[in-house]
């Protein structure tokens, strides 16, 4: 069986979408023939933690491998679960860290990431290594140790480098900057993965040296074990159930279902027991106070953030799923835990590719992304269907092309790729690592 060794920052115990794609590779990696090791850093503070998901890839018999880091909340001392800041604190502390640290603020685990790496790397075989982003730190250590070990590289675009939408660029050097430190990282690069097709066209446009065919995309998706947890027992007659599942930031709001909803109980206050909204995952203070402003509290109410099994309980049992997207650019991660919850889907996004895989599914309503009227006038629709119980559902033969199991077995093709038959097994490579 080959090894390869996995470099992510975010991994369990940490929570939130940005571990879940590297955690199911690590989980399912081994039944392609491939035994991971997962170099990831020292949990600090976060705002949010999943030890259902440490203890799962733990039973898978990934090895983990932690370096301690530099970065704010270590150097505060900060632990356990933090609070989300106020959107205003989280733009100023966005720009402070844009302005003064490139690549981004993990830099400060780079020289630690990397000395971990090659002490592994001296002490036993790894024939291929797959650095996943963001944060793009991890990239940057990938790169490193392929010069230092010349172990093959895949380079994993969870999202975009770029055109990343919560990216702040606050001079043309530090776009210059950026732009240069991707190009190195892809001259390293033996093999590159997106998850997305418009990260993989402007990769291409950006970079001459780049065919289309040197990208290959596999999608985010579900893990089917996850969908064997039965939904929450609902009586007959209870109100329909909207979900959203995912932590709001940046312009990312739940502002326009809340008001879509403060709308519709308005106009027909006896619409109050016939509709519920719950909102999964992380609660800014912001989204408290609109609800509280509204007098909607007892319409749409908030879960906090669930762990992971927990939280696909509650999309099951779902009657309608809530998804929202102001960037094409942007990995949809959670859509594809949407698909195989079954339920049919009001997206509120914008013109691209993830409406049109939305659309595909044929169970989509889409509707503008702040048109708050045209919100309400869908609520208004997919409650008289779950009334009539003639709601759609995603077919299970759609969502199957999604499932974790085969998108690794993708990954791991990729791996094998990378592999010179030719001289046999990769060479250890102590020699070089030290």
């Amino acid at each position: 069986m080959r090894r390869v060794l996995i470099i992510a920052y975010y991994f369990p115990p940490l929570g939130l979408s940005g571990v879940q794609r590297t955690a199911k590779f690590a989980k399912y990696l081994y039944r392609y023939g491939w035994k991971p090791t997962v170099l990831t850093v020292e949990p600090g503070g976060y705002y949010a933690f999943d030890e259902s998901l440490l203890q799962e890839v733990q039973e898978a018999g990934v090895e983990i491998v932690r370096a301690s880091s530099l970065d704010a909340n270590r150097l505060f001392k900060r632990t356990g679960v933090v609070s989300l800041p106020r959107e205003s604190v989280r733009k100023l502390l966005s720009f402070l860290g844009d302005t003064f640290f490139i690549p981004d603020t993990k830099i400060g685990w780079r020289k630690r990431a990397l000395a971990a790496a090659v002490h592994l790397c001296a002490r036993q075989q790894f024939h291929a290594v797959i650095a996943t982003a963001p944060p793009q730190t991890d990239f940057i250590v990938g790169a490193d140790l392929k010069k230092k070990t010349g172990i093959p590289l895949l380079l994993d675009y969870r999202d975009a480098w770029l055109e990343y939408p919560f990216k702040y660029y606050p001079t043309p050097i530090h776009t210059w900057l950026h732009k240069r430190l991707e190009r190195k990282v892809l001259r390293a690069a033996d093999r590159v993965v997106v998850t997305h097709r418009r990260v993989k066209e402007s990769l291409v446009k950006r970079h001459r040296t780049l065919h289309y065919n040197d990208v290959t995309i596999v999608s985010q998706g579900f893990d089917a074990e996850d969908f064997t947890v039965e939904p929450e027992h609902r009586p007959p007659g209870s109100p329909m159930r909207v979900v959203h599942a995912g932590t709001f930031y940046g312009h990312r709001s739940p502002d326009v279902l809340i008001r879509a909803v403060h709308r519709l109980v308005t106009a027909d206050p006896g619409l109050r027991k016939r509709i519920e909204v719950r909102l999964i995952g992380a609660k800014r203070r912001q989204d408290g106070k609109l609800v509280t402003k509204l007098g909607v509290s007892d319409v749409v109410l908030f879960d906090g953030y669930l762990e992971h099994r927990a939280c696909i309980r509650t999309l099951k049992s779902a009657d309608v799923l809530w998804y929202v997207n102001d960037n094409d650019t942007q990995s949809p991660g959670k859509l594809y835990e949407y698909f195989a919850a079954g339920a049919p889907i009001m997206a509120s996004v914008v013109e691209g590719y993830t409406k049109q895989q939305i659309l595909e599914s044929q169970a989509a309503f889409c509707v503008p992304l702040l048109d708050v009227a045209a919100h309400e006038t869908t609520l208004l629709h997919l409650l008289k269907l779950h009334d009539a119980g003639t709601l759609p559902r995603v077919s299970s033969e759609f969502a199957e092309r999604f499932e974790r199991l085969k998108l690794t077995g993708e990954l791991a093709r990729q791996l094998e790729s990378m592999m010179d038959f030719d001289r046999g097994e990769i060479i250890r490579v102590q020699e070089n690592a030290r």
